[in-house]
């Protein structure tokens, strides 16, 4: 840069070799001149003020100021014994330079004040005196020993008066000419050469003023450049001093230290105020002079930042100690010495560290990096330089410093030894202080030559340090920025050769640097980024696998959990890419041949067991929370790959079809399964020797469980190629689909078992992935797993039935701990994993009901039901006695646990193998209702079905249990011929309405089906002969009784006469008479008989009755079913004693009130299920604000969004109409509405994408959520805007606070106390008052007056897609909340706010793949899994994971809001609710006369 300008070091060095002959008395013995001095300048300094009142100075001509500044500068030259004239001398100059002051002392001499500038170059030069070695000393003075250390100090106490006094001139003065201010420099620069050049010794002078010295030639240099800004000769000058001061820590510190300060300025008017500051240290702010303008600033930043030179030149040694004064210190010493041996050389190594941390530092500062920042979920800013940009200024010292130690670094030097071999032995003469090196050009290159302590590995720091900082220019990249093509090269090239691994296999600084800082390397478009691909596995191997990190080094200062994060982030955004890319090659960057060359799949199964065994050591929550989310990814990849690539056949799976067993009829013995599990969940690790493992797979699938209903499939298919087809075969069978399911499955349940119960945001991961393990679809329905092994003749077979079984089981031992933990233990968290824990089971027993068809399993899922429902199991033991439930205290860990535990007792026994319904997935209820129902009925005139209040008027209904409505309607409907007691029920309870239709009948439809009705039955002609009666004596015994001998007992039953005699003879007479007029009448009967019409003779044919149509079938129904069975009051039980009414099975309700229908209505609008809402944004390139993002969806719009886009949306569910939709449709004004119910009918649009809700949304469902994918558009405001109560559910509908929140007043003051010593999530009344009857719990108290609006929110969750990736950071989150009401904001206590939504970013990479970006507000539970924040999609999955994820945020949202409850709960409430305000209180006789009273 400054080649063609003279250099100024010539000036410098007779500046100082000349300043001791500037005096006259050097003409005169050393004795005479030092009493002159000392006279001379004691008098001069009792006028300064110090020791008494200053006074003006009696020196009033030029002649006299001269003479003593001649006196001055010569006791400024003698021996440092004599410090206190010295100490004179500097006192009256320093005095003297306030002659540049705004205002001079009253000291200062005339003259000098009329010419201050020209005095003051004078006194500058003469302090030289003060620095430079005295005369007759052969080494400088702060060379010798038998100085002591106290006259040391003393010396740079002066030292620093001077420094201090020269740099406040400069700060205040405004009369400095150029001259002056090139003299003050030029005296600065002496003076650092004089200390700092040397080689350092330890607590000298020069190492205590390198610090000071340096600052202020800094300092005052910045001043320059403000009032005076140097020539380029005397930047030369700089530049080619600070490059004899390399061995000088403090040189490279204050570098930093002035780079940074103006890096701070630089980006203040280059990027403007929108820029991040950059955070220095409060004096570094005020480094940077006032008034230094824009062009100053960068021409300033810019040569400061070249003023060292390349700091590479500190990896060498030799380089460093050229300077004579390590030559001379190499030959006076006493052994004799190589230059570069010296000492204070041990300190390069640090030196080199800091300056590549100076570099690192202000690449920080563009990038707008936290200085502290590690590289891994950093933001950065968007209006940052470009890549290129950056590596202009600093890619020649990074790239070199990445590449010391490594193989380029040595064959580069081992080239230049070779070229300096070929010359002779020659002597290096330094021109500039005339001294010798006489150094062998071959040892320049000589590392044997070194002390061990500058070996080349020392230098790791630096090239960790600066491999770092490449890696964080690279990964700043935005979307669509090119990078040079030699930047890109330079960069993998020195990657591969830091990522090189040892063959010790242990974690250098290097590796982990890279490690740290490259978490987005892979999510970027770089191109030809795979070619590195290879060796960030390698990397991986040794980091993540191992719980201990072998390091290289103990010194290394790292945080290990935060390089297994950056590490995880990486393994993240790599997994998918062997399914993507499949055969495509890998090529070696340093080899020409084929023969290193990798396939992607081939990575597969390394990347798989890297994964699995990251999962098993790691112990950091959130790093866990990470790979819990990869690995579903990796799963749900491989299954979806396999359905849509493969087609349902594999190349190297031969199919066996003698050995499959279904698995409903066969369930192996869970030891076999446990054996082929440990072996699956090993690898291939696990076989060995002539191990062979072969896979049968059956050639069925699963079905979709929604494909009945004509719903789409939501996975999206590629082309695969034939050469794929052929590679797989080279992969090992333990990478497909169903042997990543089996080894999840069992790894993820153990984990979950062993280690991880104890924290709530792992055991929701690992549930939520082992929930996503069960929907998913093997694509054989039961696959064996065939392990030979010769040496034992062993064959083992495991089935998808038992791995499924195991995981059931595990999930419920796992529920078996948390409760069984002691009380506490228990808190609220602890309850949300045993909830999660229970929703998890239902979605195995949902996708897998063949589960509850085996004994055992059946029986430990309800064993667990019963433990959340009652707190305690019949048998804890298998040998226990059943202890039955009218026996047991009600006591569950908490109302949570077990309304969750009766959510999934209901779907064991209503869903399971059942859903989705002939309803389909929108709806677990039955879209029945009175109205529907009476339209079918033969009474209802088809005009009067207008109302639903006619409708229920023709119900009787009842309330059982106080949680579910009967409506009884006794008619037939039109449809029903035959004239049976029916009776037709709508059965509304907790878990939605069902319809039942039952008939009375006496015979089975097979048996009456055909009915004969013919007048003449053909019967025969009776015969009308009178039998003969013949008359017989009655008798009383048989005829052989006489005969029979009688015994004791015989004589007990007295005879007639000992009657008679006992009893008189009178009631034997009457006995007599009475028995005899019932002879008379009995044979004047028979007379009758014979004579009468209807005797035999005289019979007619039987006519059959007339049909009965009139039945009470309620009273039927109700009888047979024993709600009519009121139970007898027991006397001796207080609970029943008189005043306390009995409890009744049925209560009555009263229709006829007019908001009966209403608040029904309402009971049917709250849905069995969680419902929730995603909005799907589409953000073109640099869009910042809401209307422009939501006039993307216009239909003139769509053309130009990315395809891949559509194929999303038709992977999130399935598109549905509104107006014949009876599920969530995302309003809560036409949600769960009965289909053909009229709608307002809209205008239809050809748009595809119009998914806004007007007419169309994306819908998904299961067994017990709802969501609904809705596309906003310009209507979703003005509907918002118009629809002033968007909710059907009116305030009135909200639950009373007493029915929720409050308890019985009964309770007395020590239950309470009990059952708050249980630290539950809830208050148990613990008080039995009946052994028959369990206590029902109560749930928590709560203030009475608190408002029945939900405390919570529904979660807002938003999915964008970016066509740019940097336009996360300026989504308008706040506009867009106007397009996104459901119409239940009204009944929240806050509305919705920007901070507290879920974003899920996805931007789709060059490659095809996606980059999801997650945003949400901070908290325990907020993000939820499979989707990992910086994770890499494939299309294939996006749809699912996206989808998956959603739910599990709303989930854990609900399971961290206390006042969450459950829809069935909240259904059963507003239950009682009704039976609150319609009861009608019937004494038994009054219910029994209602049910034969007909309705309207």
């Amino acid at each position: 840069m400054y080649s063609e300008w003279a250099s100024l070091s010539a000036q410098i060095t007779a500046n100082s070799c000349g300043a001791q002959c500037f005096s006259v008395l050097n003409k005169f013995p050393a004795s005479a001149g030092r009493e002159v001095v000392v006279s001379v300048v004691k008098q001069l300094g009792t006028n300064l003020g110090i020791t008494q009142n200053a006074e003006p100075s009696h020196l009033v001509k030029d002649e006299e100021v001269k003479w003593c500044m001649d006196v001055i500068c010569f006791g400024l030259s003698l021996p440092l014994q004599e410090h206190e004239t010295i100490k004179d001398c500097v006192n009256v100059y320093c005095e003297w330079l306030t002659a540049l002051h705004p205002q001079p002392r009253i000291s200062v001499p005339k003259p000098i004040c009329e010419d201050a500038n020209l005095y003051a170059r004078q006194i500058i030069n003469h302090f030289h005196n003060l620095f430079v070695p005295r005369q007759g000393e052969i080494l400088p003075f702060l060379y010798q020993t038998t100085l002591g250390a106290d006259t040391i100090k003393r010396q740079a106490v002066l030292c620093h008066r001077v420094l201090r006094t020269l740099q406040q001139t400069a700060q205040i003065s405004q009369l400095m000419d150029r001259q002056t201010w090139d003299t003050l420099l030029l005296f600065l620069l002496a003076i650092n050469e004089i200390l700092l050049a040397p080689p350092t010794v330890k607590d000298d002078v020069g190492d205590q003023l390198c610090e000071r010295v340096l600052s202020v030639l800094f300092e005052v240099w910045l001043l320059a450049c403000v009032r005076s800004f140097p020539s380029p000769s005397m930047w030369k000058t700089l530049q080619e001093s600070c490059a004899m001061w390399r061995h000088r820590v403090a040189l490279v510190d204050q570098w930093n230290r002035v780079n940074l300060a103006l890096t701070a300025r630089l980006l203040e008017f280059s990027y403007g105020p929108a820029f991040p500051q950059l955070k220095n240290a409060d004096e570094d702010g005020q480094l940077i002079p006032i008034g230094m303008s824009n062009d100053c600033v960068a021409q300033t930043w810019y040569r400061f930042l070249r003023m060292i030179g390349n700091p590479t030149a500190l990896c060498s040694p030799h380089i460093i100690s050229k300077s004579s004064h390590f030559v001379q210190w190499a030959l006076t010493h006493e052994k004799g010495a190589e230059t570069h041996q010296h000492p204070c050389l041990q300190q390069l190594p640090q030196i080199f560290l800091n300056a590549m941390k100076g570099i690192s530092s202000q690449v920080d500062a563009f990038l707008a990096l936290p200085l502290t920042s590690m590289g891994a979920g950093v933001e950065l800013a968007v209006a940052r330089p470009k890549c290129n940009s950056i590596l202009h200024v600093f890619h020649e010292w990074l790239f070199e410093a990445a590449h010391i130690g490594g193989d380029t670094w040595r064959q580069n030097r081992k080239k230049q030894a070779c070229e300096a071999s070929k010359r002779p032995s020659s002597m290096i003469m330094e021109h500039r202080k005339g001294s010798i090196s006489l150094s062998q050009p071959n040892s320049l290159n000589d590392p044997q030559s070194l002390p061990p302590t500058l070996t080349i590995d020392k230098y790791e720091s630096g090239r960790a340090e600066a491999i770092g900082t490449l890696c964080k220019i690279f990964c700043a990249k935005k979307t669509g920025e090119e990078i040079l093509p030699v930047y890109l090269a330079r960069f993998y090239m020195a990657l591969q050769q830091c990522l090189k691994i040892t063959e010790s296999r242990e974690c250098d600084e290097t590796l982990a640097s890279i490690l740290l800082h490259s978490s987005d390397l892979f999510r970027l478009d770089l191109d030809g980024i795979n070619v590195l691909l290879p060796g960030f596995i390698a990397a991986l191997e040794i980091v993540l696998p191992d719980k201990d990190l072998k390091l290289k080094t103990q010194s290394m200062v790292f945080n290990r959990t935060e390089l297994r994060r950056s590490a995880i982030n990486i393994l993240l955004s790599i997994m998918v890419l062997p399914l993507h890319y499949q055969t495509l090659p890998i090529r070696d960057l340093t080899s020409e041949t084929s023969e290193k060359m990798f396939t992607f799949i081939q990575l597969k199964s390394r990347l798989m067991n890297i994964l699995m065994n990251a999962l098993q050591v790691e112990t950091d929550a959130q790093n866990t929370h990470m790979l819990l989310g990869g690995l579903l990814l990796c799963v749900q990849d491989a299954v979806t790959f396999e359905e849509t690539e493969l087609g349902g056949g594999n190349a190297n799976l031969s199919h066996n079809s003698s050995g499959v067993q279904h698995h409903e009829a066969n369930l192996l013995s869970s030891a076999c399964s446990e054996r082929s599990a440990s072996l699956v969940s090993a690898g291939t690790a696990s076989l060995g020797g002539q191990t062979t493992a072969t896979m049968g797979a059956g050639s069925g699938s699963i079905r979709d469980t929604a494909s009945a209903h004509d719903y789409p499939s939501l996975t999206i298919s590629d082309d695969m190629s034939f050469e794929f087809g052929q590679e797989l075969e080279g992969v090992t069978t333990y990478d497909n689909a169903h042997a990543l399911f089996v080894r999840a499955t069992y790894l993820v349940c153990h984990r979950l078992i062993s280690s991880w119960k104890t924290d709530l945001n792992v055991s929701l991961a690992a549930l939520e992935l082992l929930s996503g393990l069960a929907r998913l679809h093997i694509r054989e329905t039961d696959t064996l797993v065939k392990i030979y092994e010769a040496s034992q003749n062993l064959t083992i077979i495991s089935s998808d039935a038992l791995e499924c079984k195991r995981a059931v089981k595990w999930i419920c031992d796992y529920i078996c701990y948390q409760c069984s933990r002691p009380p506490p233990a228990h808190s609220k968290d602890l309850h949300s994993t045993i909830v999660a824990a229970f929703q998890c089971t239902a979605a195995w027993l949902m996708q897998h009901p063949y589960l509850l068809q085996d004994k055992d399993c059946l029986q430990t899922v309800l064993e667990v039901v019963e433990l959340g429902i009652s707190g305690t199991k019949s048998q804890s033991k298998g040998t226990d006695i059943p202890k039955f439930k009218d026996e047991k205290e009600l006591k569950p860990a908490s109302m949570r646990v077990r309304d969750a535990a009766e959510n999934l007792l209901t779907i064991i026994l209503e869903q399971v193998g059942y859903f989705p319904s002939e309803c389909g997935p929108e709806s677990i209820s039955s879209l029945l209702d009175e109205l529907a129902l009476m339209k079918h009925c033969n009474s209802m005139v088809p005009a009067a079905a207008a109302s639903s209040e006619q409708a229920i008027a023709k119900f009787k209904y009842f309330v059982t249990e106080n949680s579910t409505i009967l409506a009884l309607l006794e008619e037939p409907l039109g449809n029903d011929q035959d004239p049976q007691p029916t009776v037709t029920l709508l059965i509304r309870g907790p878990f939605g309405r069902h319809a039942w239709t039952m008939q009375l009948r006496h015979l089975p439809r097979s048996k009456s089906g055909i009915k004969y009705h013919a007048v003449n039955p053909g019967r025969p002609i009776p015969m009308n002969d009178v039998t003969q009666r013949l008359d017989c004596e009655q008798k009383n015994f048989p005829d052989g009784v006489d005969k029979v001998q009688p015994c004791v007992a015989d004589y007990s039953i007295p005879t007639i006469e000992q009657m008679r005699e006992q009893y008189g003879t009178a009631s034997i007479r009457e006995l007599e008479s009475m028995l005899e007029n019932q002879s008379i009448h009995e044979k004047l009967a028979w007379a009758e008989a014979d004579t009468s019409a209807d005797s035999l003779s005289h019979a007619q044919e039987c006519v059959p009755p007339a049909v009965c149509h009139e039945f009470h079938a309620a009273r039927l129904f109700l009888s047979h079913f024993g709600f009519l069975g009121f139970e007898t009051r027991n006397p001796h039980n207080p609970a029943e004693a008189l005043g306390n009414p009995p409890q009744r099975p049925l209560i009555v309700l009263d229709t006829k009130s007019t908001a009966f229908a209403a608040d029904l209505d309402r009971l049917d609008k709250l849905s069995a299920r969680t419902h929730d809402t995603v909005y799907v944004f589409y953000v073109k390139s640099g869009q910042t604000s809401a209307q422009q993002i939501i006039a993307n969806m216009a239909e003139e719009q769509s053309a130009g969004h990315d395809p891949h886009f559509a194929s999303m949306l038709q992977t999130l569910g399935w598109p549905v109409q509104v107006s014949e939709h009876s599920g969530w449709t995302g309003f809560a004004h036409n949600s769960w509405s009965l289909k053909g119910t009229p709608e307002e009918q809209l205008k239809s649009t050809a748009n595809e994408l119009n998914y806004n809700g007007s007419q169309r949304v994306l819908y998904w469902a299961d067994v017990s959520s709802e969501i609904a994918f809705v596309v906003p558009t310009t209507w979703n405001l003005r509907y918002n805007s118009d629809t002033s109560d968007g909710g059907s559910i009116s305030s009135t509908d909200q639950i009373s606070s007493s029915n929720v929140w409050a308890r019985g007043e009964s309770e007395s003051a020590a239950v309470l106390a009990k059952s708050k010593s249980r630290n539950l999530s809830l208050e148990l009344d613990t008080n039995r008052r009946d052994a028959k009857e369990p206590v029902p719990p109560t749930r928590r108290k709560g203030n009475v007056t608190k408002p029945t609006l939900l405390a919570q929110a529904p979660a807002k969750i938003f999915l964008v897609w970016l066509e740019s990736y940097e336009d996360y950071l300026n989504f308008p989150l706040e506009d867009v909340l106007a397009y996104t009401r459901t119409g239940e904001e009204l009944h929240t206590l806050q509305l919705p706010r920007a901070s507290d939504c879920h974003v899920i970013f996805v931007h789709s990479l060059l490659s095809g793949l996606l980059r999801v970006k997650l945003q949400g507000p901070p908290g325990r539970m907020s993000f939820a899994t499979p989707l990992v924040d910086g994770m890499v999609l494939s299309r294939r999955v996006v749809g699912n994971l996206v989808r998956q994820t959603a739910l599990n945020i709303s989930r854990r949202r609900r399971l961290d809001n206390d006042n969450y409850q459950p829809p069935h709960v909240r259904r059963r409430l507003k239950v009682q609710d009704i039976v609150q305000k319609y009861k009608m209180d019937l004494s038994e006789a009054e219910l029994l006369a209602h049910l034969f009273q007909r309705a309207i």
